[in-house]
């Protein structure tokens, strides 16, 4: 028995890029639409009211409105835009912290935000096993290859009209992942987050600054450390990296992949950490996390079809 899949806002580059981890798999049987049928509304309501599965990659309002052009009680959805990431209702898709018996019993997920991905598969732990208090003021420096800010962006850096090495954004602190990286971590104070692009297709790195010398309870780099390998422990996406030598680590480290990378790096006597997540924000930041979704709420081997 196949499963039959239908990508609603298949032509952008999260839809593509989930295409192309969804061909060859006989296991599935994926609905395409013309050009004209996108358009159609009558079309994509029987597309969507066909699939077992339906994943959207499209702008928040139109993700509401396709999720309204479902009338069965049938289709899963996964969608993977911001709209329904702290919604009612909605499991958040994050398995290795939401927990995978929750995403295969779902019928609606939400897909994470790339950024929120490496902040929360560092902070969530450490907050659960009370290394990290839930009222403690964090803040995040992030940086992401220009793929991650759609269409005008890509075309942008690619036609030559962006030629700044580093730019950082979302001055107004008031960027679309704050509430999932704050409701999915249990934090009772938002994140100042400072995300930044840079003259790349793909790649990400995420940071999150700890001084843990004047931390409630002072926790060392290792317990950190060891907290995070023993709640991703099973996890064939998410790897915690203990030997990392070098003093440097680039936004490429994980690009064209759908792993997760993560470090604790600490300064000589444990009074300062970092905790860094590397990642593809088109990876486990985006297609890469929908076809793991995909493949539990299937129930299909989790990795299939991944790029580890």
């Amino acid at each position: 028995m196949t499963v039959r899949i239908f990508i609603d806002g298949a032509a952008g580059t999260t839809g593509l890029e989930i295409r192309e981890r969804l061909a060859d798999r006989p296991e599935l049987n994926l609905t395409a639409l013309s050009d004209a049928e996108r358009k159609d509304a009558d079309a994509r309501r029987r597309a969507l009211n066909a699939a077992d599965i339906v994943i959207l990659c499209l702008p928040d309002d139109a993700a509401r409105e396709a999720v309204a052009l479902i009338d069965n009680d049938r289709t899963k959805v996964i969608d993977a835009s911001t709209a329904h990431r702290v919604a009612p209702g909605w499991v958040y898709g994050f398995p290795e912290v939401t927990g995978r018996e929750r995403v295969a019993a779902a019928r609606r997920v939400s897909n994470p935000g790339c950024y929120s991905t490496g902040f929360i598969a560092l902070v969530a732990p450490l907050v659960k096993a009370g290394l990290i208090p839930a009222d403690w003021p964090l803040a995040c420096n992030a940086v992401s290859g220009y793929s991650g800010g759609g269409k005008a962006m890509i075309a942008d850096y690619e036609s030559g009209g962006t030629t700044s090495a580093y730019a950082t954004y979302a001055l107004t602190l008031t960027h679309k992942h704050v509430p999932e990286m704050q409701a999915h971590c249990g934090l009772a104070v938002a994140p100042i987050f400072a995300p930044a692009v840079v003259p790349l297709v793909r790649g990400m790195i995420v940071d999150v600054p700890l001084p843990l010398g004047v931390m409630p309870g002072t926790p060392s780099p290792a317990a950190l450390r060891a907290a995070l390998a023993d709640f991703h422990q099973g996890s064939p996406v998410v790897r915690v990296i203990a030997n990392h030598d070098a003093a440097t680590l680039t936004v490429e480290r994980c690009a064209g992949s759908d792993r997760l990378d993560l470090f604790v790096f600490a300064n000589a006597d444990g009074t300062q950490a970092r905790l860094v997540a590397a990642l593809d924000n088109l990876g486990k930041g985006a297609a890469g996390a929908a076809v793991q979704n995909l493949n539990i709420m299937a129930g299909l081997e989790e990795a299939a079809g991944l790029r580890l």
